[in-house]
């Protein structure tokens, strides 16, 4: 029997889950933290047990970020320092997939640059072939060319495999005003359209991956992922966190 959508909100089918790079390291530090990805593995199989075809775009941030080559007295050229930055997202899937797989979950690793001795190369119909076979796929390398943020790389992704969501993972309850952890008194929005978001310059996404959900009318849930059981909960369709939508939802 097919499970039913929770009160207050839908299940989803096929989902697209941004998780960046702080997802994978212990909060304040760098590199990966095994206990930080075994949570992370823990709570999306607990989701794909629902029945959700899950897809799980990595960002890279934890191992290095392509701004620090970019400042200063640095000679490494900016689409270089973006493609180290690719290579990091590769890493926190190779993690990733070992730790799901630990949990006897069945997945692949795709990544957008060829690198077949570690990953098959990304291609839309072997997903989705994926997808429908219930393998979790891990989506690294962004979208595999430079000046494209993983961001970007996740509403590309969410478009292409017919998503019905795209779930942002991130280390707060949702979108604010201002900054919660520097302003107390920010406030949390429940639902917002992404006229919204662009006209306020929230801290979602950025602007070009806001822009492409908009343009197809994608909906965008952003939460907090640290809670145990979020990503659950939001693949099940509770509200958690901030959805984004062509129109606010009906009270």
């Amino acid at each position: 029997m097919a499970e039913q959508a929770v009160p207050g909100g839908r299940r989803y089918d096929r989902v697209v889950l941004k998780i960046s790079g702080e997802g994978f390291c212990q909060a304040g530090e760098r590199g990966i933290s095994m206990a930080a990805v075994v949570h992370l593995a823990e709570q999306t199989r607990r989701a794909a047990e629902h029945g959700a075809q899950i897809a799980i775009v990595m960002g890279g941030g934890n191992i290095l970020r392509g701004a620090q080559f970019t400042s200063g007295n640095a000679h490494i050229h900016e689409a270089t320092a973006h493609y180290m930055g690719m290579l990091a997202t590769v890493m926190n899937g190779l993690a990733l997939q070992d730790g799901l797989e630990s949990l006897g979950c069945d997945t692949r690793l795709m990544t957008a640059i060829r690198m077949e001795g570690v990953a098959e190369p990304y291609i839309r119909r072997r997903a989705r072939r994926h997808l429908e076979k219930g393998r979790i796929i891990l989506l690294a390398a962004g979208t595999g060319s430079p000046f494209v943020t993983t961001d970007t790389a996740a509403a590309q992704r969410a478009l292409e495999l017919d998503a019905d969501v795209l779930l942002k993972a991130t280390r707060v309850d949702g979108v604010y005003s201002d900054d919660p952890e520097k302003n107390p008194h920010a406030v949390l929005y429940g639902e917002l359209t992404y006229e919204d978001v662009l006209r306020q310059n929230l801290r979602v996404m950025d602007p070009e991956a806001i822009a492409k959900c908009m343009q197809y009318a994608m909906p965008i849930m952003v939460f907090n992922f640290k809670k145990q059981g979020n990503i659950e909960k939001a693949v099940r369709g509770e509200r958690v966190g901030t959805l984004v939508a062509p129109n606010r939802p009906e009270v």
